[in-house]
């Protein structure tokens, strides 16, 4: 009797915190759209460009200076969406060779490692043969009749610098270079990218990803109940309904899959929401990539490679209070994902379930910035440790060598350095100022040095 009772205080719990997480995401996301909506009037009533955000004219590359690109994370934009909104809180304003690329905001780590190649170098993007037939989509999306960096290649690299899933991106972005995945383009390398930032990156993937309802034994599979839900659900009925006017504004990347009203009907409807089609019956998008078993997988193949420059922040809104893993700096959280720090901190994988990664430990996967695990961020460690150096400081960046990933542990969460600056107050600046000047000062291809763990790599 007391096991039923305690079962269902702990359900009724669950319930409560999903519902709550629910009502701070749709709200959240109702907030920004109606700024972004606000703006677009304020531009009519005759507002100077200035004052409301207007969007900047593309930086003009030539490749004599190595651009940097910023890539977005989940549920991210890029430049000229959200009426000019900078998912990057402006921070592409603090060097004028900075590209911020729109990609699907819910797409799967390959579609959009696709899609970043073509938004640089032209042409149509080419999601793979083989990959749009094993997950049921068109194999060509959106064309860029001119590349944003088409002179791109070895002797034109540029610098990637990712947030959240935008890291991974990159770095599945660089293993298809090296394997030169793309067809007609057989003269690419892993050399094409200088350097790669990984900022809150989602390395090793993360427990949020069970959190939101991807269930642990298989990674893939969505619960009855839970967040990733109502994403499912909201996203197939966004993309359904197809007004070209909110598209403009926001858009999840579905459009490979045909989910458009004018091709499925109504009957398509209640094929998607039934999880008969679509990218979550394939289990082609992003959350199933943010387990820690996809990490393991995507991280066997993809290298640490010895002539490029990896740098990561790793960032964490927790501390320890007599050996119990506690949010930190609890007024200073954002609201989108403080509920999740604590649960986060108390997340215990499944006993009946399988480890997700050889060597797992719950208490490792405690610490944590609202979204990610800080274990996860810091470098590649699953399934086998890539080269790295913890540093404590950004005197430590004077002697950088390649191939090694240099990371730092930051106190902040998740929010801290997207989309809103004055949250972030010095420590923005900051993080970023040392971002970019890594990028610009201190970043020279040399000779493959003798690296630590070289057998790992």
């Amino acid at each position: 009797m007391r096991k039923l009772v305690t079962a269902s205080l702990l359900g009724a719990l669950g319930l409560a915190e999903l519902v709550v997480s629910v009502v701070v995401h749709l709200t959240y996301g109702f907030y920004l759209f109606t700024i972004a909506i606000l703006r677009d009037l304020s531009r009519l009533a005759g507002v100077p460009k200035d004052a409301v955000g207007h969007v900047q004219p593309e930086a003009v590359l030539d490749g004599s200076v190595p651009p940097i690109v910023l890539v977005h994370g989940v549920l991210g934009f890029g430049k000229g969406r959200m009426s000019g909104m900078s998912y990057f809180a402006g921070a592409e304003k603090k060097d004028d060779l900075v590209l911020v690329p729109d990609l699907g905001s819910l797409t799967s780590m390959h579609d959009r490692a696709r899609e970043l190649f073509y938004y640089l170098k032209g042409g149509r993007v080419d999601y793979g043969e083989e990959h749009s037939r094993t997950y049921g989509h068109s194999r060509f999306g959106r064309a860029y009749d001119r590349g944003h960096y088409p002179m791109w290649d070895e002797e034109h690299p540029a610098h990637f610098v990712g947030h959240s899933a935008g890291a991974q991106v990159i770095r599945l972005l660089q293993q298809m270079l090296h394997d030169k995945a793309f067809d007609g383009y057989e003269n690419t390398s892993e050399n094409w990218v200088l350097s790669v930032t990984s900022l809150s990156g989602v390395l090793n993937g993360s427990t949020t990803a069970y959190l939101g309802g991807i269930r642990p034994e298989d990674g893939r599979s969505i619960r009855f109940i839970c967040l990733a839900q109502v994403y499912r659900v909201g996203t197939i009925i966004y993309h359904w309904l197809d007004i070209p006017w909110l598209r403009r504004y926001y858009d999840f990347g579905f459009d490979h899959f045909g989910m458009s009203r004018r091709a499925v009907g109504v009957s398509g409807l209640s094929s998607l929401l039934a999880g008969a089609s679509g990218p979550f019956a394939t289990g082609d998008w992003i959350l199933p990539d943010l387990t820690i078993q996809s990490a393991a997988r995507m991280n066997a193949d993809v290298r640490t490679f010895p002539h490029t420059f990896y740098f990561s922040y790793a960032t964490r809104r927790t501390t320890k209070l007599c050996g119990v893993t506690v949010p930190s700096g609890v007024m200073r959280i954002h609201p989108l994902v403080f509920i999740h720090v604590m649960q986060l901190c108390r997340w215990r994988h499944f006993a009946a379930a399988e480890p997700p990664c050889k060597g797992y430990r719950d208490e490792d996967w405690e610490d944590n910035d609202g979204a990610l695990n800080t274990f996860s961020m810091t470098h590649p460690r699953i399934p086998v440790e890539h080269p790295s150096l913890f540093l404590e400081d950004g005197s430590d960046c004077h002697q950088l060598r390649p191939g090694i990933w240099y990371y730092k542990i930051v106190e902040a969460d998740h929010m801290t350095f997207v989309i809103n600056r004055p949250r972030g107050c010095v420590q923005f600046d900051l993080i970023y100022d040392n971002i970019f000047q890594n990028c610009r000062k201190h970043v020279f291809r040399t000779a493959p040095p003798i690296l630590p763990n070289q057998n790992s790599t």
